[in-house]
């Protein structure tokens, strides 16, 4: 399956699934993904005092995640519909986030802003990863740690090709039954089959001006979060 990385054929697919899009990330990753989030939080070291941005927040998780870590969390998404999703949330939580309608390549915000960055399982689904891995180190504060929770491409072992089958197979299938939309989770499979593999984004993101770059693979191997400083 070709992978478009066109954002408004994208943004329409994530339109789609936003009514069970939750209920999705829970089921493939059999209710691992929440602690995901939250080790992907620790490893991004929000301050107390510190602004904190959730680059491609979706329907808010890592966003909430961050709330009530830092002085104010602001999660940013192109899809407005997942926008009203963690609103949505964040209302029913009692939880005070900020949210904006924005692209990633081009953050609305000024140099040396933040200091912590996260995003959770958006890299893959933008156009120039480079571009947004430097965009990410533009806007931290000297000394802002960033932290990216992502599928990883599985290895070529068995538990690789285990992993392989399972999003080429299973997870598409899940998908029909859950959503309705078999074509939007056959996506994710593809989406991740291009993505660098974990120590090519590592290079990304030194070459983006990162540095202490390092990361952790979680999940049999088919999740990956990366984490440095700027």
């Amino acid at each position: 399956m070709a992978v478009s990385k066109d954002p408004t054929l994208i943004g329409s697919m994530f339109a789609r699934i936003v009514p069970r899009y939750d209920l999705m990330n829970r089921l493939m990753t059999f209710g691992r993904d929440a602690a995901w989030r939250r080790l992907t939080v620790d490893l991004a070291g929000p301050d107390a005092e510190a602004l904190a941005l959730d680059v491609g927040c979706g329907t808010g998780d890592l966003t909430l995640a961050l709330a009530g870590r830092c002085r104010a969390a602001v999660g940013i998404d192109f899809c407005a519909e997942m926008l009203q999703a963690a609103q949505e949330k964040a209302r029913a939580q009692g939880a005070a986030i900020e949210l904006a309608l924005a692209d990633a390549h081009h953050l609305p915000f000024p140099d040396d802003t933040f200091g912590c960055i996260v995003t959770g399982f958006a890299l893959r689904n933008v156009a120039d990863i480079r571009r947004v891995l430097a965009e990410m180190h533009r806007v931290a504060v000297p000394g802002g740690r960033m932290a990216c929770l992502e599928l990883t491409p599985p290895g070529d072992g068995p538990v690789g090709r285990v992993n392989a089958l399972y999003q080429r197979r299973f997870v598409p299938l899940l998908g029909q039954m859950v959503t309705g939309d078999a074509a939007a989770y056959a996506y994710l499979p593809a989406s991740v089959a291009s993505f660098p593999q974990a120590e090519v984004l590592a290079e990304m993101m030194r070459a983006a001006g990162w540095r202490q770059v390092g990361y952790r693979r979680l999940g049999f191997g088919a999740v990956a979060i990366h984490y440095g400083v700027k």
